[in-house]
């Protein structure tokens, strides 16, 4: 046979064989990597939970606590679709597209885009995710992209006591710092003269994105029963952060022993 017809052969079977290694990780199919690569094959499956907690519920400090305590990255929705387009990904071209035209982001955009971050995320670190799913075919779409989380975490706090919080709640400025005019005055001075209420810390706005919020929960609820922790937010942040972690490790030995 003419040595450069192998060879060529060779290399286009070489090119097929690389772009098709491609496509089964974007695609997530959960095929065995190629046999070249033989650490994939035993690499441990990605850990994942999925937080929920309405407005002032706490969610931040106790993401930052998860994040810090099972190695997992925080992913906002809102943040992974802006770094999507920032990036110009084809993904975030895509999105972009809809959001110029002053039109939401169809579901399986966000999703794809969500799945995208979490692969983002380092071979060692796990992801918790923030802000989906939000409907049942949200969670269903999440699910067929292999996004299977270890817990849902949410955090419960009475609607009384989340427009407390919300109401009272002041912003710096120059820091960006959140300040309370009850549970954690600014200093006196300078920087409590700068303080200010965001337009959307009012009652009525929060009590139409409370609505919102308890439609969302009750919708997925019933999807992730197996893997719930549901925390009562309206505690001490140390109490809180305790609750969630216990009912974490729960799942976490329960799911090893089940492997």
């Amino acid at each position: 046979p003419n040595p450069n017809t192998t060879m060529f052969a060779h290399s286009n079977r070489m090119a097929i064989g690389i772009a098709c290694a491609g496509v089964t990780a974007w695609g997530m199919s959960h095929k065995p990597a190629p046999p070249v690569e033989h650490h994939e094959e035993s690499k441990p499956e990605k850990l994942g939970f999925i937080i929920a907690g309405a407005p002032a519920s706490g969610k931040g400090t106790q993401c930052k606590a998860i994040s810090e305590r099972y190695n997992v990255k925080h992913i906002s929705t809102g943040d992974a679709l802006r770094a999507q387009v920032k990036g110009k990904t084809a993904l975030g071209m895509k999105a972009k597209g809809f959001m110029d035209a002053g039109d939401l982001v169809p579901d399986e955009l966000v999703m794809n885009i969500v799945k995208a971050a979490t692969e983002d995320v380092a071979d060692d670190q796990g992801y918790l995710l923030d802000g989906v799913p939000r409907t049942m075919p949200q969670a269903h779409m999440l699910k067929d992209l292999g996004i299977d989380p270890s817990a849902f975490i949410l955090l419960n706090v009475p609607d009384e006591i989340l427009v407390e919080r919300i109401t009272g709640r002041r912003i710096d400025p120059v820091t960006g710092e959140s300040y309370h005019v009850k549970f954690f005055p600014p200093p006196a001075g300078e920087i409590a003269a700068r303080v200010y209420q965001r337009s959307d810390d009012t009652e009525s706005a929060l009590r139409t994105r409370l609505v919102k919020f308890h439609e969302n929960v009750a919708a997925v609820k019933g999807f992730y029963s197996d893997v719930m922790v549901e925390v009562n937010g309206n505690q001490q942040k140390a109490v809180v952060q305790a609750e969630i972690m216990a009912g974490v490790d729960k799942l976490l030995a329960k799911k090893k022993h089940a492997h």
